[in-house]
């Protein structure tokens, strides 16, 4: 116990530290205020890079190599005000804070620099889009809501492309300053452009709604995320409702699965779910490994759906991209032919093969309806095996142990054989909801060299589902 406090109290002397204070900085993405709220609880800076590893850009170089000259000037300045005679306590002081003072002073530069140019630079790309945004011909699709809209993002832009020329926002880029660079590298030539709404605190729907001035929205759903920032659930709800508003409802596609927007609903919003999307109907479900296919139908008219993504949840979403085509301007052929090339984005119900095995990697994921949703994909799938591996959810605020209480109780209802919980401040509460469950519990320390040596985890016929991230800035 006093050699493991010995370790935490001295790590800031290591050689390790300086690496580790530019990790942080590259995880907040450069941001001073959630770096120094990250910084003042880390209790080993030795053991901070859990889940990553310190990326090697010309950024984090410049700032390494800064912070080791820093480091050293202070232990300079240190030794010399020591050498003075009448400063040396104070020389004293310094040697034993240069870790910390030094790490302080680093961030003066990233200060400086974001407030005179980083900022300006944003607001006049930001005021430039507007005019962009304004005058282009296509239409403007926007894309809002809690969970699920970089994957209805992409079912977009992959479906409307047998259509015409489409632009989309890149990734997880879904803030102003994002979608001004986007802007500024459209060409003119776009039938469609999709912006995905990337919500983060009170007031950023309506700001996006303001400089996009969407034809078109989508809001995916409503669960609790971004709590930190948010007061309640509603209030996320109020803001990302805005876009609805500002499209006064017409032309809005609302996801009618999600527990949180029915307050929200006005009768000229088109409410999606996993049994159709208004007058057209979902018949001759099936569900499996290779995907999910289905067919909507209204009177006479018929359109198969044929896609690669996993999940019955991905019914409604599906739904709604076919309709939203339909109703800009695309055939069924069209439609169809775009379905049918719909796969998994990057870490969200992505399939994969580990020898035997089938992973499911839906680690971007981070809310309950996510979980809700993975947990009922792999109680249906059939397997040999079921293992079920979760941190638990970041940023959910006063309900945090309400909600892994209930993430317990999902796990039970599921019942997989195995369920690996990555350890973590909400680790007994996840244990609490799950009292009573007869499989076996695995609680992992180490992340991960776990996930990086799944292969010599699982058997043939295993079917894994790993859901959600824990970054390293939280405990």
């Amino acid at each position: 116990m006093i050699r493991d406090i010995k370790k935490q109290l001295f790590s800031v002397y290591s050689l390790r530290y300086p690496r580790a204070v530019i990790y942080m900085l590259q995880r907040c993405e450069y941001e001073v205020k959630p770096f120094l709220k990250w910084y003042f609880k880390v209790e080993n800076f030795n053991k901070i890079s859990i889940r990553g590893s310190l990326v090697k850009t010309s950024k984090s170089k410049i700032l390494l190599l800064l912070l080791d000259l820093i480091i050293l000037l202070d232990i300079l300045g240190a030794l010399y005000l020591m050498l003075s005679g009448y400063l040396f306590f104070v020389g004293i002081i310094v040697l034993i804070l240069y870790p910390f003072i030094s790490a302080m002073l680093l961030l003066i530069p990233l200060i400086v620099a974001r407030v005179f140019i980083v900022l300006p630079q944003q607001k006049t790309l930001i005021r430039q889009s507007r005019t962009i945004f304004k005058n282009t011909k296509a239409t403007k699709i926007a894309v809002a809501g809690s969970f699920g809209k970089t994957t209805m993002k992409e079912l977009l832009a992959t479906v409307l492309s047998e259509g015409g020329e489409v632009a989309a926002t890149p990734g997880n880029k879904n803030v102003a300053a994002s979608h001004a660079i986007f802007a500024s590298r459209l060409t003119g030539k776009e039938k469609f452009i999709v912006v995905e709404f990337g919500e983060g605190k009170p007031g950023d729907v309506v700001r996006f709604t303001k400089t996009i001035s969407p034809n078109v929205g989508v809001i995916t759903g409503v669960a609790p995320a971004h709590l930190d920032k948010y007061p309640s659930v509603e209030a996320a709800a109020d803001d990302i409702f805005s876009l609805a508003t500002g499209l006064g409802h017409k032309n809005t596609y609302v996801n009618g699965e999600s527990d949180y927007i029915k307050s929200h609903l006005v009768p000229s919003d088109q409410v999606y779910s996993r049994s159709g999307v208004g007058d057209w109907k979902v018949s001759s479900v099936v569900n499996g490994l290779e995907g999910i296919c289905f067919d909507l139908s209204r009177g006479k008219q018929k359109i198969r759906v044929r896609s690669k993504l996993l999940g019955r949840h991905q019914i409604g979403p599906l739904s709604a991209v076919a309709i939203l085509a339909l109703d800009n301007g695309l055939t069924i052929k069209q439609i169809e032919a775009g379905l049918a090339k719909t796969v998994a984005f990057e870490h969200r119900m992505e399939l994969r093969k580990v020898g035997g095995a089938y992973v499911i990697d839906d680690a971007y994921n981070g809310n309950l309806q996510g979980i809700k949703a993975g947990l009922s994909l792999i109680a249906e799938l059939p397997a040999k095996r079921k293992i079920y591996v979760t941190p638990g959810l970041v940023d959910q605020g006063k309900d945090t142990a309400k909600i892994h209480n209930e993430i317990g109780k999902l796990i039970l209802e599921a019942n997989p054989e195995k369920v690996v919980l990555i350890k973590n401040s909400v680790t007994d509460d996840i244990l609490a909801g799950m009292k009573g469950y007869s499989g076996e519990v695995i609680i992992e320390t180490s992340p991960l060299p776990f996930y990086l040596n799944l292969d010599k985890f699982l058997a043939t016929n295993d079917l894994l589902l790993m859901q959600n991230d824990w970054p390293d800035n939280y405990k």
